[in-house]
């Protein structure tokens, strides 16, 4: 055999594993999205876990596969929980603890991570925010200390208040805790709570008739994502019947609801963005501790407490993170 043949086969047994290399890429990570409610309610969420996800170096399409899946109602959710499952995702992330559910029902194995979960210790989605234990991990708004801190805030508000009405979710996993919160609450402030279910939104019409009649000085909405999805709905409704209304996050009162006592959700979405790189690559979701919502802001939409002929103390309006005029 010649030198320069020898070369020539030689260079062709180098060649060959890099060409084999380049038409096997490394396999994109693929995560699967829970959704209750629509794709533009939950904008203002998303957009935030796609700039953490950015930021970290991830390109959408690219270098990561988002699989989107948005329910209707909590029964479609499990449904498409099971099919992420079935499509063998690298992980799944539900944003508060109704997908959470649904995620947990459908498999002990793929990591899940939340990001405004608000009971995952109480709800035994995780063991303890130190050590989860399990498949599941991320940030929590820690609901039971912040309904009690939001209606505080709401009594200095309003303080001839006596009694409130309490919009909630009964198939949220959460309203449960939220619930003892308000009750315990209410008995420190002198508040009765008149509790008001609504599974639907046709529900909220019913719901106001209701409290209109038991004669409430005004109502608190668990947030949810029924709440937040039907968000201008709930504010009609409450200017409709002049009824001041205290909100679990801040696009209540930004589509026109009176005041807000809430974690800065879209900070916790970016935030989770860290579990999910974390996750990709290696670490188990039982090590990773659970964080815990460190901003909380007040907002009070002074137009329509106005509208409403509320003269909020100037000591609160001081406080406020932020005022709408």
């Amino acid at each position: 055999m010649k030198r320069r043949d020898f070369k020539l086969l030689g260079g062709a047994a180098v060649a060959w594993p890099l060409v084999a290399r380049a038409q096997h890429p490394a396999r994109v990570p693929r995560i699967g999205l829970l959704g209750l409610g629509t794709a533009s309610a939950w904008a203002p969420r998303l957009e935030p876990l796609r700039a953490g996800l950015r930021d970290l170096g991830y390109i959408e399409g690219k270098t990561i596969i988002i699989e989107f899946r948005w329910a209707d109602r909590i029964e479609q959710l499990r449904e498409h929980a099971a099919a992420l499952v079935e499509m063998k995702v690298d992980l799944i992330f539900a944003m508060t603890s109704t997908e959470t559910e649904a995620a947990r029902a459908a498999t002990t194995t793929i990591p899940i991570v939340f990001s405004t979960h608000a009971d995952p210790v109480g709800l035994g989605h995780v063991a303890s925010l130190t050590r989860p234990g399990g498949n599941i991990t991320g940030l929590t708004v820690l609901q039971t200390e912040l309904t009690a801190k939001a209606l505080e805030i709401f009594k200095e508000a309003l303080p001839q208040a006596t009694r409130i009405g309490v919009l909630f979710s009964p198939a949220v996993p959460s309203h449960v805790p939220t619930l003892r919160a308000v009750e315990a609450a209410g008995q420190k402030l002198a508040l009765q709570p008149h509790l008001q279910p609504v599974r639907t939104v046709e529900d909220f019409d019913a719901a106001f008739v209701t409290m209109v009649r038991q004669r409430v000085d005004g109502f608190f909405v668990s947030a949810s994502t029924l709440t937040l999805s039907h968000r201008a709905r709930l504010a009609e409704l409450a200017l409709q019947h002049r009824l001041p209304g205290l909100f679990g996050a801040r696009d209540n009162v930004v589509s026109g609801g009176f005041m807000s006592y809430a974690p800065v959700a879209p900070d916790l979405t970016r935030r989770a963005a860290i579990y999910i790189d974390k996750i990709l690559k290696g670490a188990k979701p039982a090590d990773l501790p659970v964080e815990q919502a460190s901003k909380y802001q007040l907002v009070i939409n002074l137009r329509t407490a106005k509208v409403l002929g509320i003269e909020v103390p100037p000591t609160l309006l001081a406080r406020a993170d932020e005022v709408i005029e």
